[in-house]
């Protein structure tokens, strides 16, 4: 039975097939394996349609290559059905044409219709060669393949006459694309191993590895349009390209296009002018997201946002976005296309997911905030009625905060010294803890003040010098005072600070 041998097909698909065929058809392509197959089985029972059957043979020839002549072999000879959504007018086999199920058998595999994703920083003008797929001639694992293309006068013109993005590279470009053959969906530029291109026994430019920082990750090559445009005769000379690539199992298609390249900035002047959120649609976004939610246990009374690119960490200067993330924080339109000019990805900067040209839109409430707010705002909070409310920096609250509660005391400078050389601390006392003028005499035997400069001691006496010089008396008379006068005051060091104190 035909049906038993489509469901024995659909069994063998892995994983990355079965969600193929489901995205194809329309149908979800999350979960397991075994939910994938019931969910592609239930299909084929259910709609059994022309283009079912189309997508599963063609899944099943790319795994199986070898099985076409076994399907052939398994396809009934006997009387066609007449299948009106295909053939309106039904043919029988006295023609010699062989039916599977209804559908007229090809002679030949049909050449898959490749489509290759259209790409923002090049517009296609016209096709030169439409995708056409890379035949190994033999089982080398290095093949080549050759492909033929001539350029009208009015082509040629076009490239001759065009701007130039820079010395010697115009604007308009003949560019050749390479991707899986692949008919379902659209394709990106993908390059087979081992790739060289030679145009009119030339060798052309092709971009070359990404190094890798990280550790145990393989360098990545970016792949791109190749420009082969000055290495083609710019005249009606048949143009030859060369291809040099790996066998390896995988299947590849090339193409040729006149295209016009367009510059970070000019699609910045698209964006600019075509996609441009008014700031009452932002105040809208900002609500519903704000809009309290009864079944929700935590209540959110705000979002805050970051007026820094997370690209280059500078202040935004045109806030962009993209349409389908449901974050409000914004990146920098410039920066990200330049850097999307130098190193192709379209990735959103916030959340990482895919960031196409075609659904960026420039925020316009943020950037009335910016020209607004201060040069030192790094951050704003959007509340629930749409309003917003800058947020300042935690280090400069606190020095608020710290200035606030500083009691305002008079400042006294106790580090002038007196008219006689001492500081407050060391002339306000003398050495028997009285309080005295700063001229007077203070010290014992060999120490002596004159009536304006300072003290001076001689740390080279001892007691005994002083029996000799005759001041015994006076030593003794201090010495009875000591008795009735208290102790002098000592600090954290052994010695009195005003017999140390020389100048």
């Amino acid at each position: 039975c035909f049906a038993e041998l489509i469901s024995n097909m659909v069994k063998s698909f892995r994983v990355s097939d079965l969600q193929t065929l489901l995205a194809s058809m329309g149908r979800s392509k999350s979960g397991l394996k075994q939910d994938l197959v019931g969910r592609a089985l239930r299909l084929v029972q259910t709609e059994y349609s022309p283009e079912l059957l189309k997508n599963v043979r063609q899944l099943y020839e790319t795994r199986f290559p070898k099985s076409s002549a076994w399907l052939a072999a398994r396809r009934p000879e006997s009387v066609p059905v007449n299948y009106p959504a295909l053939n309106s007018s039904p043919r029988g086999t006295a023609q010699g044409t062989d039916y599977l199920n209804g559908i007229p058998k090809p002679a030949a595999p049909p050449a898959a219709e490749v489509k290759l994703v259209p790409l923002p920083f090049y517009h296609n003008l016209e096709t030169l060669l439409p995708p056409t797929e890379l035949i190994a001639q033999n089982s080398e694992k290095l093949q080549e393949s050759q492909c033929v293309f001539e350029l009208t006068p009015g082509q040629v013109e076009q490239i001759r006459n065009s701007s130039e993005l820079r010395p010697g590279m115009k604007s308009v470009q003949v560019v050749l694309r390479i991707c899986y053959t692949d008919s379902i969906g659209v394709q990106e530029d993908q390059y087979p191993p081992n790739i060289a291109v030679k145009v009119n026994q030339s060798y052309c430019h092709v971009p070359g590895y990404y190094p890798s920082n990280k550790p145990g990750v393989e360098p990545r090559r970016p792949c791109r349009p190749v420009n082969i445009t000055p290495w083609l005769h710019l005249s009606t000379v048949t143009n030859r390209v060369t291809i040099t690539w790996g066998n390896f199992g995988k299947r590849y298609s090339v193409a040729v296009y006149l295209v016009r390249v367009f510059t970070s900035g000019e699609l910045f002047n698209q964006l600019k002018h075509c996609s441009v959120e008014s700031p009452d649609r932002c105040r809208e976004r900002i609500q519903d997201k704000l809009r309290f939610d009864p079944e929700s246990e935590i209540a959110t009374t705000g979002l805050r946002v970051s007026l820094i690119c997370p690209l280059v960490k500078m202040r935004l200067g045109v806030p962009c976005r993209v349409l389908t993330c449901a974050h409000l924080q914004c990146f920098d339109a410039v920066f990200f296309l330049q850097m999307n000019e130098k190193k192709p990805t379209w990735t959103c900067p916030v959340c990482d997911k895919p960031a196409p040209f075609e659904l960026l839109t420039i925020d316009g409430l943020l950037s009335e905030i910016l020209k607004e707010t201060p040069e030192d705002v790094e951050e704003i909070e959007y509340l629930t009625d749409g309003s917003w409310r800058p947020i300042r920096d935690e280090k400069e609250k606190e020095r608020e905060r710290e200035n606030s509660r500083t009691p305002d005391y008079p400042v006294v400078d106790i580090c002038v010294p007196e008219a006689n050389g001492h500081s407050p601390a060391h002339s306000g006392t003398n050495q028997t803890g009285k309080p005295g003028s700063g001229g007077a005499s203070a010290g014992t035997g060999g120490t002596s003040a004159g009536s304006g400069g300072g003290v001076v001691v001689d740390l080279t006496l001892d007691d005994s010098s002083d029996e000799e010089g005759g001041g015994g008396a006076e030593d003794s008379e201090d010495t009875d005072d000591s008795q009735d006068s208290p102790a002098p005051k000592r600090g954290r060091y052994d010695y009195d600070k005003d017999l140390v104190t020389a100048y």
